[in-house]
């Protein structure tokens, strides 16, 4: 006998009825099995139930809200994804929501396609934490040397992740790819070889792997972000250790952690300085910023590679660890630009 495959799982949570029936009657066409709840109350007996796969959670609701139902439900359902919904965007709101675990927001009134996209988006990458959870227990029971190649195995399927991820914006296309080129060569013109430089070349492959938790709407505005937005988008920092921490080594997930830092300490809620920051985030500052500054934005063409250098030798000794920013200059991209 062949069995139906088994449908994804929404819990709708909204104090409005008539919402509720709405995304239900639309997300069922969809191929999504639905449940409904009308307060923060309903919404945790219904998930201790039926625990759903996704949580679709209004913002604003009476007595408890969406935004301090979201911790409970991460707190006791870590594998289920959450994205708010909510009719009036605020970006602080927003920002903590995304902080305390929630994968997404969705504003009202809904557009159908695009909450679709938005569903499938975020099970996607749930599917994928999930099976590197599973995998990392595997890891825990097997010798080192066959942790090492499924750890790789791993990597790769992230890396294929990357590609799908960048496949989508045509201003970060081929990003991570170029930054993990000039980072090597900048990590190797300062001595690093070995189990070093494969850190910094993964480090660099996944440095932007948390923008999957981030709004594709506010990474592409057309024009100059906001002071609010800025700290927004920075929350990929935050986000992206947490993807890939159960894969791969303490050394990565730092870089990672604290590749936006500025050596000076200076950057946003920024905590440590200097040395203190790891070397691989100081090169990675570098490579980043270089390749950005290179790169086509919704709101600036690219700008010439030798104005690039120019501003990173400006920036040496705030944003740039100056030793680092001599490394570059040394590599054989700058090289070549040169002759």
């Amino acid at each position: 006998m062949i069995t139906a495959p088994l449908r994804e799982k929404i819990l709708i949570v909204d104090d409005e009825k008539t919402v509720r029936r709405s995304l239900n009657k639309c997300l069922t066409r969809n191929g999504f099995s639905c449940n409904e709840a009308g307060n923060a109350t309903e919404a945790l007996e219904n998930m201790e139930k039926q625990p759903a796969d996704l949580v679709i959670l209004d913002i604003m609701m009476p007595g408890i809200s969406g935004s301090d139902l979201l911790p409970q439900i991460k707190t006791s359902y870590p594998d289920t994804a959450v994205i708010m919904a909510t009719a009036v965007v605020e970006p602080d709101t927003i920002i903590n929501c995304m902080k305390n675990g929630a994968q997404d927001y969705v504003t009202k009134p809904f557009d159908v396609n695009e909450l679709v996209a938005n569903i499938q988006m975020v099970l996607k990458k749930r599917q994928l934490e999930i099976h590197l959870k599973e995998k990392q227990q595997v890891l825990e029971g097997k010798v080192e040397e066959q942790s090492r190649e499924l750890q790789k195995l791993f990597i790769d399927a992230v890396e294929s992740l990357v590609g799908a991820l960048e496949a989508k914006d045509k201003y970060t296309a081929g990003h991570s790819r170029r930054v993990t080129k000039i980072a090597v060569g900048t990590g190797s013109v300062l001595g690093l070889n070995g189990e070093e430089l494969e850190n910094l070349r993964w480090s660099a492959l996944l440095h932007d792997i948390g923008k999957i938790g981030i709004d594709s709407s506010v990474q592409n505005k057309p024009g100059m972000l906001t002071p609010t937005e800025y700290d927004y988008i920075l929350t990929h920092c935050s986000i992206g250790p947490g993807i890939v921490e159960p894969l791969v080594n303490t050394n990565i997930v730092e870089v990672i952690r604290h590749h936006h830092d500025s050596f000076d300490g200076s950057g946003l809620n920024q905590k440590i300085r200097g040395a203190e920051i790891p070397l691989g985030a100081r090169i990675l500052a570098v490579a980043d910023s270089f390749d950005a500054m290179t790169s086509d934005r919704p709101y600036r063409p690219a700008m010439s590679a030798g104005k690039a250098v120019t501003e990173v030798k400006k920036c040496a000794g705030t944003q740039f660890d100056p030793v680092v920013v001599r490394a570059f200059l040394k590599t054989s991209l700058i090289n070549s630009l040169k002759t």
